[in-house]
């Protein structure tokens, strides 16, 4: 092989080596440079543009107005063949590609709907073509255009026929069962017109009989003679109130049957007036547990409404959770060689109860309620609750909770037994004040805190005499207890004002210290062992503090109102003192913590806010009640609230109570009676003891002729607060010596 030639350029610069090349080379080079070659053709591309100027100018303007006046015309095609239909094709596009993009389509389930809507823009679209401006590009034509045209025909009577019969056929189509409901009726109605016989003259009016002042007429459903209570009008005068007690008394307190207790007459439940149950249909029940299952189901949730337990105003749905199951392909062949597709289960685990509590909204949403209320898991079953609001509502009286035997058994064991209301599945509930032992109730304006009170009171007042029981009124507002004035059990008239309210407290925190010293006396450890052997008069009753309105109290005097109650609610169970406390304003303010504590059992009605709910529940739920007496009662011993529909009392029933017991009182007063009110001085000397250093700092005082708050901190080694009440004793002492002196 030759060996390649040494190339004989090294020591030489780039300069001489260029001047080696030939000038063809380094021409072609320069010409072919990138800058250059640009503009070479640029400059070509001028001179053919300045020679040819002429022929292009005309040319570039003979397509350009072929081109607009081709747009034109079918611009002008479109516009008289749809009119200000176009509009609406526009639209129609735009919003399925929206609809495509977004995913939200759903031409099967809502078919109906799109072909109603069609046919009221083609409604439309004919409307516009019976419009013809005369001038402009719809000169000859329509608003509508041609299409709107054939729309409604070639007459203007076709033509509105035609449109008619598009707006009942959207109608039809938007609102199918609506509009075969209100086909029915109307068919129904004209047959009732065909089997008419004849005309049928209109009966004149007749005068209306004149008005009764005293006894008005009985409601239709007490027309029954055995039945008929007496009820007294608001302007009744206080002769009329006692001849319509006399009447009530007659009716009722002279039956040889009646229970008498220490000589004290009983009334007996026919006082109270039993509302007839409106039976639900199990074929609706049914229907709303399937649609119950589609809607979970739905939402990817396999469950089974195993039961169903309908209640006054909720029916409450048992939901058993199902499987959320996890599958797998599996492809086989078989022996023709086709392959067969399978799905073979690999895994299955119970749904979890979280995931059917969160879709309450979702579920309201699907079933078309106001709302929904999910207990998770119900107390004692293995199924979550669905509680939905029935369609018409029951009304559920005293009398009908009473005559359950779950009130009859409460009864038997205590005799300050409560009824309560009907649970979600329609079972009775009762409740024991003495095992309570004291109640909070809160709620909105309206939601029932009254009728319960009522109902309580009147429940205590069917089964106990004045010997048993008695009770404290709080009213601030004036007109909800005040019908109570003339029963013989209160040991005081209901008290309105602020001012008392408090004397009324502080007298029953002495009254509780009486009886505690009185128990001790005796050698027994509560109420029950001190009335064994003790009849009539010698009994010591049962004191009910009944107090309409907190919040009211808790703005005249806060500090004490609280510390009083908590007191009572700490101290009073043993000596017969319980406390029924109810407000519409549960929050912090009112509802302390110390109250809170002291108040195990509660009833929450309708609230305004989850945060209500939370101050007086501890829990959220309440926000989602009905009203009208739907509550959730949390007792002692329940770890979580229960709801249920409350008693309902009419002011026709608490006025014959009143009145039957009204005839019986006695001329002497009751054993308890608030005469002098107990000022506060008293109760902080009666119930804060002395201190124990007093003595020590009264000889400081006496070795320092001046000393300080600070100094009895330092010297004694106390807090603050402790040195300035003796600061303050030692002062009062010396004001009290100086006076004697």
């Amino acid at each position: 092989m030759a060996k390649k030639r040494k190339s004989n350029t090294r020591g030489k610069s780039r300069r001489d080596i260029t001047r080696r090349r030939p000038w063809g080379k380094r021409l072609a080079r320069l010409i072919f440079l990138s800058p250059l070659r640009y503009f070479l053709l640029l400059a070509i591309i001028a001179a053919l543009l300045f020679w040819q100027w002429q022929a292009v100018t005309s040319w570039v303007s003979l397509v350009v107005t072929t081109l607009v006046e081709a747009v034109a015309s079918a611009v002008i095609s479109t516009l008289r063949l749809f009119g200000w239909g176009l509009l609406f094709i526009i639209a129609g596009i735009a919003a399925l590609a929206w609809g495509l993009r977004r995913q939200k389509l759903s031409f099967i389930h809502h078919w109906n709907r799109w072909l109603g809507g069609i046919a009221f823009l083609l409604v439309i679209w004919g409307i516009l073509a019976f419009i013809t401006p005369g001038k402009g590009i719809f000169g000859s034509y329509s608003l509508g255009g041609k299409f709107g045209r054939n729309i409604i025909g070639y007459t203007d009577t076709e033509g509105i026929l035609r449109l008619l019969g598009l707006f009942i056929t959207g109608i039809v189509l938007l609102a199918p069962k609506a509009s075969w409901r209100r086909v029915r009726n109307a068919t129904l109605w004209l047959i009732k017109q065909f089997k008419q016989p004849g005309y049928k003259p209109l009966p004149r009016p007749k005068a209306p009989p004149p008005p009764k002042p005293v006894i008005p007429e009985p409601p239709a459903a007490e027309l029954d003679e055995k039945k008929v209570m007496p009820i007294i009008t608001a302007a009744a005068t206080p002769g009329e109130l006692k001849q319509v007690a006399q009447e009530v008394w007659q009716k009722y307190g002279e039956s040889p049957d009646l229970v008498t207790i220490d000589g004290w007459k009983l009334p007996p439940l026919d006082i109270l007036d039993l509302s007839p149950e409106i039976q639900f249909s199990q074929a609706d029940n049914a229907r709303r547990a399937g649609l119950l299952e589609e809607a979970l189901a739905s939402y990817g949730v396999e469950a089974k409404v195993v039961q169903i337990n309908v209640g006054p105003t909720v029916t409450q749905f048992g939901v058993e959770p199902g499987w959320d199951r996890k599958t797998k392909e599996v492809r086989e062949k078989d022996k023709d060689g086709n392959v067969n597709v399978r799905l073979q289960e690999v895994s299955k685990t119970r749904v979890k109860v979280e995931r059917i509590s969160s879709l309450a909204n979702d579920l309201a949403l699907a079933l078309a309620t106001p709302t929904i209320r999910i207990e998770a898991p119900v107390p004692g079953k293995s199924v979550v609750g669905v509680e939905m609001p029935n369609t018409i509502l029951n009304l559920v009286s005293l009398r009908g909770v009473i005559e359950t035997s779950a009130f009859q058994k409460m009864l038997a064991k205590s005799k300050i037994a409560l009824a309560l209301g009907k649970g979600a599945g329609g079972e009775a509930t009762a409740g024991d004040l003495a095992k309570m032992p004291h109640l909070l109730i809160a709620g909105a304006t309206g939601s029932g805190k009254t009728v319960c009170l009522n109902a309580i009171v009147c429940c205590l007042l069917l089964y106990n005499t004045p010997y048993d029981v008695h009770f404290i009124m709080i009213d601030p507002k004036r007109v909800e207890l005040t019908m109570f004035n003339s029963i013989p059990h209160l040991a005081s008239p209901v008290i309105v004002d602020a001012d008392k309210a408090l004397d009324a407290l502080r007298w029953l925190s002495q009254e509780m210290n009486k009886r505690y010293q009185t128990l001790a006396s005796a050698g027994v450890r509560n109420i029950e062992g001190y009335n064994k052997n003790r009849q009539g008069s010698e009994k010591m009753p049962f004191l009910v503090l009944i107090i309409d309105e907190l919040a009211d109290l808790m703005l005249t005097s806060s500090n004490e109102v609280e510390q009083i109650l908590c007191r009572l609610a700490q101290l009073s169970r043993a000596v017969g003192i319980h406390l029924v406390v109810a407000t519409q304003r549960p929050s912090v303010d009112v509802i302390t913590g110390l109250i809170k504590a002291n108040f195990p059992t509660r009833i929450s009605f309708a609230v305004t806010s989850q945060i209500d709910s939370r101050t007086i529940l501890d829990s959220g739920g309440a926000e989602k009640l009905l009203g009208s007496g739907d509550m959730l009662y949390m007792p002692t011993e329940a770890s979580k609230p229960k709801r249920l529909q409350g008693c309902y009392l009419s002011d026709a029933e608490v006025e014959r109570l009143v009145y039957f017991w009204g005839n019986q009182k006695k001329e002497e007063s009751p054993s308890l009676k608030i005469e002098e009110p107990v000022t506060a001085s008293a109760v902080r000397r009666t119930g804060s003891p002395e201190d124990s250093l007093i003595e020590t700092a009264r000889q400081l005082a006496q070795e320092h002729k001046n000393i300080s708050t600070s100094y009895l901190q330092r010297k004694l080694r106390i807090g603050y607060p402790r040195a300035a009440r003796l600061m303050e004793q030692l002062e009062e002492e010396r004001e009290k010596e100086e006076e004697k002196q």
